[in-house]
Parts: C-alpha cells; structure tokens; sequence
C-alpha cells in the first residue's frame, strides 16, 4: 500500500528543505503492517493512521509553518478502569523512568501514549524518533495494562 500526499499544498523551499510529509511517511512505511497505513489531509492538516504490532498508531501534522504542531500518540487502555489510583501512579512512575521524550496521558477516558512539539527546527530524526518510541512503547506496554487495569 503506498500512501499518497498532496504534493501540490506542500513547498519544500519554504520549510528549510525538510520536507516533513515524506520523512513522516517513510518512518510509517518501516514500522506499519502491510496495508494498515491511511492518510487524510483536509483544512486541519495531515493525519495518518497505521497499525503496530497490537495497537493502532495516530500521526498528525497540523500544518507546515512553525507554529504548527506534530503529535503522535496511540491509545492502549480504555475506562472503566480497575484500581485507578494505582494506574495513575503507575503511569506517574513510567513518565518518569521509561518514557523518554513521550508520556503516558488520559484522552478522553483512555490511557495514551503522546509525544507532541512545534514544527520549528524539527528534524527527520526527531520525526523518527518521536513515531518510534511512541509505537514501541503504545505495543510494550498495552497488554500488561489492560490485564491488570481493564474493568
């Protein structure tokens, strides 16, 4: 499956030469399962979706300026949840130990794994690294979580 962009909004000579569309599509196209990648581009920017392991991965670009934001995140657990004082002090402890530049947050009574920045200045290799960790640690950390904390 190939994932296909809107070339014609995208001006590479005015971002630095970075050309974010292509660096987060070729990060997606090494970790994706085949034919599990989706794109949509629409007035709030780029959003992609593909699957990981057991969890599915969410990357959003919000545009190309440098106010504009990457976030990626992939959810991992869903409420009601079981003991959540000790889920959130688990959670707590892994932001501080095992997260690296991502942390574990709640989004709309689910447990996340996010890591979010400006586009100013913004490398292939923080893309990279960002999308990685945040699906690497979204798989790790998934099962464990819904057998001890799922209702």
């Amino acid at each position: 499956m190939t994932i296909e962009t809107d070339a014609a909004t995208y001006n590479p000579s005015s971002y630095d030469q970075v050309n974010y569309i292509e660096v987060i599509e070729t990060v997606i196209t090494s970790l994706r399962e085949e034919g599990t990648a989706m794109v949509n581009h629409n007035q709030d920017g780029y959003l992609w979706k593909f699957k990981y392991g057991s969890v599915d991965v969410l990357v959003q670009l919000s545009g190309l300026t440098d106010d504009d934001t990457l976030t990626v995140w992939s959810s991992i657990l869903s409420a009601p949840f079981k003991n959540e004082l000790h889920l959130l002090q688990k959670l707590m402890r892994l932001n501080w130990s095992e997260t690296l530049e991502s942390r574990f947050a709640l989004l709309n009574d689910q447990v996340v794994v996010l890591s979010s920045r400006t586009v100013a200045d913004l490398s292939p290799g923080e893309i990279s690294r960002a999308i990685t960790i945040v699906a690497t640690l979204a798989d790790d950390y998934d099962d464990a979580l819904i057998a001890e904390f799922s209702a």
